[in-house]
């Protein structure tokens, strides 16, 4: 049975313009890997009602999961929320369960949960909240779809929460071969390697290290032996 797959969508104006590094799909997708999840696709959109839209229906039908992060705090330009509610078609509005951990929280630490903060007790109807212990502000799921936070930390807290209610699959392992050669060298060979070897996925990735240079060689798969076979190989045709 094939491994189930998903999306990424990354919401954020400020990752666009460089503002912000996103190291959120890093983390996604090393842990989907671990998971037997096969991450597809991964888009990254402004902060735009309907750019969000837009892609969410797209990714949505086309993969078993879709992860989303940021857009969900108490600003103004924080739409995913409503971007996600209109997508399904749904009521949002504060829920109270929502609202009750965020008062804990905040009557806990001392501040206040003024209108603002109360934006991200805004849920869609039908939403299953995703809790997170970092700042309580929740994310929520919603169909196939995941919606989490931007801030790393919450978002790995918010990941943690989901992964173990994900169907999984077989975990993707990897083997790396170092060849001195150029890549326009091993091209042929490797080309026929894969034919030869089609149940599993080769990425050259070329580098430069001082005045020597080559490519490493990545053989990906889920069946072990069949990856240390395809590796041998390849290592003796270049050793």
């Amino acid at each position: 049975m094939p491994n189930p797959t998903a999306a990424m969508l990354v919401i954020g104006d400020e990752i666009l313009s460089g503002r912000t590094r996103d190291a959120n799909l890093h983390h996604l997708a090393q842990q989907f890997t671990a998971a037997g999840i096969d991450l597809k696709e991964a888009r990254i959109v402004s902060d735009d009602h309907d750019a969000i839209v837009s892609a969410l229906d797209a990714l949505r039908a086309a993969h078993d999961v879709v992860v989303t992060s940021g857009g969900i705090g108490p600003t103004h330009d924080d739409i995913t929320a409503d971007a996600v509610a209109a997508a399904f078609g749904v009521h949002i509005g504060v829920r109270e369960d929502a609202r009750a951990l965020m008062a804990a929280f905040y009557a806990e630490t001392g501040r206040e949960m003024n209108e603002a903060r109360l934006r991200m007790a805004r849920i869609p109807d039908d939403a299953e909240l995703i809790e997170n212990e970092v700042s309580a502000a929740p994310g929520f799921r919603i169909g196939n779809v995941y919606v989490m936070a931007g801030v790393p930390s919450v978002f790995n807290a918010m990941l943690a929460r989901v992964l173990p209610t994900l169907n999984a699959g077989t975990p993707l392992i990897s083997r790396s071969v170092r060849i001195d050669r150029a890549e326009g060298d091993i091209a042929g060979p490797l080309r026929e390697l894969a034919r030869e070897y089609n149940d599993l996925a080769f990425g050259s990735y070329p580098f430069r290290d001082g005045d020597s240079f080559g490519a490493n060689v990545v053989v990906r798969g889920t069946d072990a032996g069949r990856i240390d076979a395809a590796a041998d190989r390849l290592a003796a045709l270049f050793g």
